[in-house]
């Protein structure tokens, strides 16, 4: 997989087949853990960054929500409770398990 951060935020698969992550809050998402390839982003930044310090009350649920969704389009043939394997949780939020050369 990679992901292009200089201009638009674009995402490819391993074939160069581009993906879409979806709202314009997921695309922040995969970006803010795109900078930080491999170490994990708190959801505490993450929730931070996405409502400029004015979280709804679910906020949290929301950004699960996100993730849920960024998981299928990054792994759209990851079967039913089948862990992740670039998405993953990680105390204390999110990590994106690609290398930099990837980004």
């Amino acid at each position: 997989m990679d992901v292009r951060l200089l201009g638009p935020l674009e995402v490819a698969d391993a074939s160069g087949a581009r993906l879409d992550p979806g709202t314009r809050k997921q695309r922040a998402v995969l970006a803010m853990l795109a900078l930080s390839p491999g170490r994990p982003v708190s959801l505490d930044r993450l929730v931070e960054e996405l409502w400029a310090g004015e979280a709804p009350a679910k906020a949290t649920a929301t950004l699960q929500a996100y993730v849920s969704h960024l998981r299928r389009v990054l792994e759209p043939g990851r079967r039913p409770r089948t862990p992740p394997r670039l998405l993953l949780t990680r105390e204390p939020g999110y990590l994106l398990d690609i290398t930099p050369a990837h980004t």
